[in-house]
């Protein structure tokens, strides 16, 4: 079933998730340009700036990740650079487990036992080489063991809200207990593209030599004339079949495909190929401009400040059908039951857009500033408008509804 963004939507509100769930397109709709028909198990177009789904299939069907695991390897050791946990020149011992031996007629980055190899070579030899036997060394490297670096892959799947993606290992070897799905991928991409754009950088890289041996890059977007591709990552195995998630941009508008389980190298090229295609053809993303009436402070009660100035989630940005900015319209609603305190970044209203009267997608409200608990003698106005603040308040939103009726539709 192909769906599209750009039909009623409702906001699932969990942790730092927002995400629309959204039924399938009528043929009939004129506004709306057609998918194309890909020819893969499941898929999924994301734009990176508003983070809306442009339109997908299957997106959150569980799929074999195969060497698509690699982006989060590579997320997780990136993310222990930035830290400074670990360093790039740091030289890592290859043990037996990362053997380039142990991983027979599978991509590998021929690492040996007892090389020291820099952590920087190791993670070219993943992004680029796509090797099964640099990801344990990796794994080793930052967690001591695969087990423990399995457990922190897990936990950071978790924060970035990737809510049906299983790692079992660290470079995608079939695992039945193993799974992802587009959408996840897509959110992880999204996530390191934001995150880490210095090491995305190496993912376009079309080529790696190590012991002089040189490797390509599997991505064969990287080298299409017609699009701006920088990455992401190929995967293959027999329980998978071929899949790639792919990222190019235009100018700023930056899509990310995924194609899952397509049947040879030659379809999840063309068909990612297909997807970016059209998405930069029918769609771009738009930011509109809020005046102080209508994004206006949100009232904090019992707070000092009192009222807090707000922001719209993802930087506001929108992502819609090209020629349609005219068609857009809004409704803007705040939590009248806000109390302190409220931190600088949590959700406190949200906008609700619409196209020719379709709900197109949703976006937060956050707190652009912190209220502390204001001292008793400063709130005890508060205690006496509260009650009548709520007979004026036209534009009310509740997170607690938002969450239970998204819970029902799951």
């Amino acid at each position: 079933m192909i769906k599209t963004l750009f039909r009623p939507a409702l906001l699932c509100f969990t942790t730092g998730l927002y995400l629309s769930l959204i039924p399938p397109v009528s043929a009939e709709d004129p506004l709306i340009p057609s998918p194309p028909e890909i020819a893969a198990d499941a898929w999924v177009l994301m734009s990176y700036q508003s983070g809306q789904v442009i339109a997908g299939s299957n997106e959150h069907k569980a799929h074999a990740p195969a060497s698509l695991v690699k982006i989060m390897t590579s997320y997780v050791v990136g993310t222990e650079l930035k830290a400074g946990h670990i360093h790039d020149d740091d030289k890592v011992v290859i043990s037996e487990n990362a053997w380039s031996q142990k991983f027979p007629g599978s991509s590998v980055m021929f690492i040996k036992v007892g090389d020291e190899v820099s952590v920087d070579d190791l993670n070219h030899g993943v992004i680029i080489s796509s090797g099964n036997d640099a990801t344990v060394a990796l794994a080793e490297h930052v967690a001591g063991h695969t087990s423990a670096f399995i457990e922190m892959m897990n936990r950071q799947a978790e924060n970035l809200g990737m809510n049906n993606t299983y790692f079992a290992n660290p470079h995608g070897l079939d695992n039945d207990q193993q799974a992802t799905t587009a959408y996840d991928m897509a959110l992880l991409t999204r996530a390191f593209i934001r995150d880490l754009p210095e090491m995305y950088e190496l993912f376009k890289i079309k080529s790696f030599t190590f012991n002089n041996i040189k490797q390509g890059n599997r991505n064969p977007l990287l080298w299409d004339t017609s699009l701006n591709a920088d990455g992401v990552k190929t995967g293959y195995t027999k329980d998978a079949g071929y899949s790639l998630v792919s990222s190019a941009s235009q100018g700023d508008f930056r899509l990310i495909a995924v194609v899952l389980g397509t049947e040879n190298v030659n379809a999840r090229r063309n068909e990612s190929k297909k997807l970016l295609t059209w998405g930069f053809r029918f769609y771009q993303d738009l930011k509109p401009d809020f005046d102080n009436n209508t994004l206006k402070k949100a009232k904090v009660w019992y707070g000092s400040p009192s009222n807090v100035q707000v922001e719209v989630g993802d930087g506001g940005v929108l992502t819609v059908p090209r020629r349609q900015r005219k068609s857009l319209e809004h409704k803007v609603f705040y939590n009248s039951n806000l109390e302190a305190p409220v931190t600088k970044g949590q959700q406190v209203g949200k906008v609700e857009w619409y196209l020719d009267k379709h709900l197109l997608t949703v976006q937060p409200i956050l707190a652009a500033e912190t209220s502390e608990k204001a001292p008793w003698y400063k709130s005890m106005i508060d205690t006496v408008w509260r009650p009548i603040g709520r007979w004026f308040s036209d534009q009310d939103w509740d997170p607690r509804t938002d969450k239970a009726i998204a819970e029902t539709t799951q």
